[in-house]
């Protein structure tokens, strides 16, 4: 407790009096010519050195200044991963403001009712589709006096991008000084942002940030995760902390050189361009970009060549294990994986990853099988964990005590303790100053003691890293009154490759029952390959061999699960799952109280007399 104690007093000291705007400075100065943003410009590669970068930020601050905006005002960004949006986000803040990205899949409703909350005076918006959703609530929305439109043709009353940089460049070229004078005059305890928390339930908290916040958990996982400056691809929401902090604030911090891809389904031609140093994956894009392997290797027209990718995999899988569960590997096996990791290096270098010296998995748990391939494969996915609450991180798994699944450890100056009932409790200089407008939540999430309390059952593993069990309120109760964690039963659930989402069922029933959702890649390769044909998803989902090939993943998850957890029933769904259609967040966790709720007819089929979906085992359910 004292060490941890002593860690926070000294990373306050370090981060004494500095702002995110102190430390693009030193950003600047530091590594003025050098790239620091890569975009793509009707196919060709632009770059903007970290001096370049100033420039920009200095014309977006000046003129923003011009309009009326400063100090204790709030901004909205609606945009893709573009060089605009971080530095529209950057030009807010230099200006004494907070900025706010918004995820671009909000409905006009639910821009309107973060524009009023935060009482924003003025949003950018990347294109015209964006601006139409704020044209319909402009008149219920009085705050908001200022639209920027980035791209396309603006109508009357909204401010192009062009006119607002050029205006914020004559004014820098007439008083040079101003830019210096607006941002020192922001101090570390002023808001920096707040991060709108993607409301599965009710409507949207605004987690408030300060400076001392960002710069302090800047430095916490410095000390734990030293890094020099890396290349990485920016492509999952900057309205999501994990971005926010991984790209932008982290990317100033370290110098990264940070590829901005503006569609995760652009995401494997970015990477292969960009090749990065530093990777940060969600679970989804992790499976998705092994599944792309696999079938590559499935797909190789040579039988020696393919024969010999998949034993090599298999067997640097084997030795995974045999390491994982602390047994010895034998050298023959040891020796075999040594001479498979050039070809190790060129499967990796297929999805653009074969430079990458750090892999970090976040935001939800990751499949055993997943880890245990990228682990054969050479590039160990490490596991962070945190939440919005906690400026984005708070416990680590170390680069030399690699453990799967585990969330790690704490980083240092963080304390983490558990509940009586096992709930994850954290406390340090991560810790975000509250809910905005919200005294009564805060006060729910952040006790007096100033512990936030997660929301997750964790469970102490080995060397002081942690197990997370499960959501604390996410657990399954069956009538029998039996504790069911659904976030175990699916990751087994998703063994094959066919199966892109699962969501177990069984809250106050019998048994339990999965919904499946097929993966839209792999599915329709899977089944053709097998002489299968299908037009579309809904035909596909009523194939005998697709039916079997779930069933057969669903029987080898029930082989680990005690009688009580495994699954009886299955219904696979005709649909497609993605942040535009509800059912996933924008960082792909499941919304389970939407997904219970749009699919109440198929799981209430399930425990029905006769029951619909299919049985998992038909033999002991007599057909």
């Amino acid at each position: 407790m004292q060490d941890v104690i002593a860690e926070r007093a000294a990373i306050d000291k370090a981060v004494s009096g500095k702002t995110v705007c102190t430390i693009f400075n030193e950003a600047v100065t530091k590594w003025g010519d050098k790239p620091a943003l890569h975009w793509k410009e009707n196919g060709d590669t632009r770059t903007l050195t970290w001096r370049g970068y100033r420039d920009e930020v200095a014309a977006v601050t000046l003129a923003l200044r011009s309009l009326g905006f400063g100090p204790g005002q709030f901004g909205l960004i609606m945009a893709r991963n573009a060089p605009e949006h971080v530095i529209a986000d950057l030009g807010i803040v230099h200006a004494g403001g907070a900025a706010i990205s918004v995820y671009n899949t909000l409905a006009p409703e639910q821009i309107e009712y973060v524009a009023n909350h935060s009482e924003a005076t003025v949003a950018f918006v990347e294109d015209e589709g964006f601006l139409e959703k704020f044209l319909a609530i402009r008149s219920s929305t009085p705050k908001l006096r200022h639209l920027v439109l980035v791209r396309g043709s603006a109508p009357e009353g909204v401010i192009t991008w062009e006119s607002l940089v050029a205006k914020g460049r004559e004014m820098h070229a007439a008083e040079p000084k101003a830019f210096e004078e607006s941002w020192r005059a922001v101090g570390p305890e002023d808001t920096i942002s707040l991060i709108y928390t993607s409301g599965t339930t009710g409507p949207p908290k605004g987690v408030v940030y300060s400076h001392n916040n960002i710069l302090w958990t800047l430095e916490s996982i410095q000390r734990f995760y030293p890094l020099d400056p890396e290349t990485c691809v920016s492509y999952l929401p900057l309205a999501h902390v994990a971005e926010r902090f991984t790209s932008q604030w982290r990317g100033i911090h370290l110098g990264h050189e940070v590829w901005l891809c503006p569609d995760p389904n652009l995401l494997l031609p970015y990477l292969l361009e960009a090749r990065p140093t530093f990777f940060v994956g969600v679970p989804r894009v992790w499976e998705k970009l092994m599944a792309g392997l696999q079938a590559g290797i499935a797909a190789e027209p040579d039988e020696d060549k393919r024969q010999m990718a998949q034993g090599a995999v298999s067997a640097a899988v084997s030795a995974y294990r045999l390491r994982h569960a602390g047994q010895p590997v034998p050298p023959e096996l040891a020796a075999g994986v040594e001479r498979a990791q050039p070809l190790f290096t060129l499967l990796r270098s297929k999805v653009g990853l074969d430079r990458v010296a750090m892999a970090i998995t976040s935001t939800a748990p990751c499949r055993p099988e997943v880890h245990e391939f990228w682990g054969a494969l050479g590039m160990p996915l490490f596991e962070v964990w945190g939440m919005s609450e906690l400026t984005g991180p708070a416990t680590v798994v170390p680069m030399d005590d690699h453990q799967a699944p585990s969330i790690g450890r704490p980083m240092p100056g963080v304390e983490v303790r558990l509940g009586e009932d096992g709930e994850l409790l954290v406390r340090g200089g991560n810790v975000m100053v509250g809910y905005y407008k919200e005294p009564g939540k805060t006060s729910d999430m952040i006790d007096a003691d100033g512990w936030v309390h997660s929301g997750d059952i964790a469970e102490a593993g080995t060397n002081g890293q942690f197990k997370i069990i499960d959501r604390k309120k996410e657990l399954i109760i069956t009538s029998a009154g039996k504790n069911i964690s659904p976030a175990n039963l699916e990751a087994l659930a998703k063994s094959s490759p066919i199966i892109g989402q699962a969501v177990a069922v069984g809250d106050s029933r019998n048994f339990i029952s999965v919904l499946v959702v097929l993966d839209p890649q792999v599915a329709p390769v899977w089944a053709k390959a097998r002489g299968v044909e299908a037009s579309s998803m809904a035909e596909l989902v009523e194939q005998p061999a697709v039916i079997d090939e779930v069933r057969r993943a669903l029987t080898a998850a029930n082989t680990h699960l005690s009688r009580v957890e495994q699954f009886k029933r299955f219904t696979i769904l005709p649909t497609e799952w993605s942040p535009e259609s509800e059912e996933l967040t924008p960082t792909m966790k499941l919304k389970r109280r939407v997904i219970n709720t749009k699919y109440q007819p198929q799981i209430e089929a399930m425990y029905a007399n006769p029951p619909g979906g299919h049985a998992v085992d038909p033999e002991r359910e007599g057909g």
